[in-house]
């Protein structure tokens, strides 16, 4: 799926979504992101790694935004809740959805200029 968003200046956003793969802009990522709304889109999870632990989500505090949007693959799978401890404690929203529909919210949001973190794992089966 492509998509088409307005380019905000100095704002990360989602160019292309297919399976395993995210385009930022016209640069291929793949495996597990972190697409924060500025700044450099890293690796999430060590290597190796397919699905996300408390030390995972632990990792989004030193983005320091005000939303997460947690990307859970090719299907809704919500983190468990004693992940997401730190965050909540910060006072960061998560919201959980899968891969697709979390590179679409997250470009409205950062488009809008949100603190916003995209942490995605591949949506790759189903």
């Amino acid at each position: 799926m492509r998509f088409q968003p307005d380019r905000a200046e100095g704002v990360n956003l989602i160019t292309r979504h297919e399976g395993g793969s995210v385009w930022i802009g016209t640069t291929r990522l793949e495996g597990p992101l972190l697409v924060p709304w500025q700044g450099e889109v890293v690796a999430w999870l060590p290597p190796g790694a397919t699905q996300p632990d408390e030390d995972a989500f632990h990792r989004l505090l030193v983005l320091r935004p005000e939303l997460v949007i947690y990307g859970s693959g090719a299907r809704l799978r919500f983190p468990s809740p004693a992940w997401l401890r730190a965050l909540h404690g910060a006072r960061i929203g998560v919201e959980t959805m899968d891969t697709g529909a979390a590179c679409r919210t997250y470009n409205v949001l950062a488009a809008e200029g949100r603190a916003v973190v995209a942490a995605l794992l591949p949506a790759i089966g189903a």
